[in-house]
């Protein structure tokens, strides 16, 4: 399969690389230090109409198809892949989920300012019980009248500190099990909402992660996304294309190491030459590129299914699997390639392995990617 971009695609992979450049590589290992949100920059990529890529212009999107927004989200990840994960948050979960499942109510009061960048999503579906078993919810949401009652707990939750809207699953029929689960939509400042401390966490440390607090949180019934007991639905179809921007996420950052390995390789000297000169360096560089280019190709086939609005449930998780695997071993490989100068912050390849760990753990874990694409496989050849 080969994948010839448009002028378009090509214009939006310039203008992503451009902007990560200027705006956020001078940012990067400050915010990464001080686990500072970059407020700035995803207000100045809402602008630009990177928070709203695919979402349609009649709901304030920029229209675009999802190989644009994977090449978009590579660039932008392979300078901080915590300003990815805040744009694939917003985009394929949130923006997505609402303009595919959400009513014209839902779309006309909230998908048109998270597609502008006016306002930020967050996707509140794991709980302290409920990691790779999204099943076992355990918050709840009682019907009042026109309203839900929501009480429990979520973990774990991307722009949960800095968000506006956040798409929360609850237990409205727990006889039900999985079937009974709700999505519901909830603002920021509603009463009975609040978000635990920031985590201090491992890697993507410039983008929130927090736990949010539901105590007798009152939503309105229209604020349910698509139907009473479609929440558990919803989330799996939402995160068959979230995968794919992680997997970009993870693209982004394995070409990172690859550029700066190749970059270091021609400066550092061992033994009279430049390392690049040596055939252990230079197998490491190969493999490393052969990796990516198989990651690459993954991706944007999982891409070009959804584009065609063919099933890409398997691909995607081949995709975020295989991109996810790679992005921690050529930051491994770029950090033994940097020798000492890897292991600190000022050679950047160290802040690859941390931010690369976390895409083999989040929207599925990489076993769970595995049990995906296995089920499709032995459903294909009953």
């Amino acid at each position: 399969m080969t994948f010839n971009f448009s002028e378009e695609q090509l214009m939006i992979q310039q203008t992503a690389r451009e902007f990560a450049q200027s705006e956020i590589a001078p940012t990067s290992i400050e915010r990464d230090i001080n686990a500072e949100f970059p407020h700035v920059i995803v207000k100045k990529l809402g602008e630009l109409g990177f928070l709203g890529m695919m979402v349609s212009p009649d709901y304030g999107g920029a229209g675009m198809d999802s190989i644009s927004y994977v090449l978009a989200m590579s660039e932008i990840s392979k300078v901080d892949a915590s300003v990815g994960v805040i744009l694939s948050v917003n985009n394929s979960l949130v923006c997505w989920g609402l303009e595919n499942y959400g009513s014209d109510f839902i779309k006309q009061k909230y998908l048109i300012p998270l597609a502008k960048g006016e306002k930020l999503g967050a996707f509140a579906l794991s709980e302290p019980e409920a990691g790779s078993d999204a099943t076992n919810q355990v918050t709840e949401a009682k019907q009042e009248g026109d309203f839900f009652i929501i009480n429990g707990i979520k973990n774990w939750i991307t722009n949960g500190k800095y968000a506006d809207y956040y798409l929360v699953f609850a237990q409205t029929n727990r006889e039900k099990a999985h079937k009974g689960i709700t999505c519901f939509l909830v603002e920021k400042g509603t009463e009975g909402f609040d978000q635990a401390k920031k985590e201090d966490k491992l890697g993507i440390r410039s983008s929130d992660t927090c736990s949010l607090t539901f105590t007798n949180c009152k939503v309105p019934r229209e604020n349910i996304i698509w139907e009473e007991g479609k929440g558990f639905n919803f989330a799996m179809n939402t995160l068959n294309g979230g995968r794919i921007g992680i997997a970009a996420q993870a693209l982004g950052i394995a070409e990172a190491c690859l550029e700066a390995s190749v970059k270091y390789s021609k400066q550092r000297k061992a033994f009279g030459t430049e390392i690049s000169n040596h055939q252990a360096i230079q197998f490491k560089l190969a493999d490393m590129a052969v990796k990516i280019e198989a990651a690459k190709l993954l991706t944007l086939q999982a891409a070009s299914l959804k584009d065609a609005h063919k099933s890409y449930t398997k691909e995607s998780a081949m995709a975020k699997l295989y991109a996810s695997k790679i992005a921690v071993e050529c930051a491994l490989e770029a950090i033994q390639i940097h020798g000492g100068y890897g292991y600190v912050r000022e050679y950047l390849v160290e802040r690859y392995l941390r931010d690369a760990k976390i895409t083999e753990i989040y929207e599925g874990t990489s076993e769970i990617q595995r049990i995906v694409i296995a089920r499709h496989l032995l459903s294909e050849n009953k």
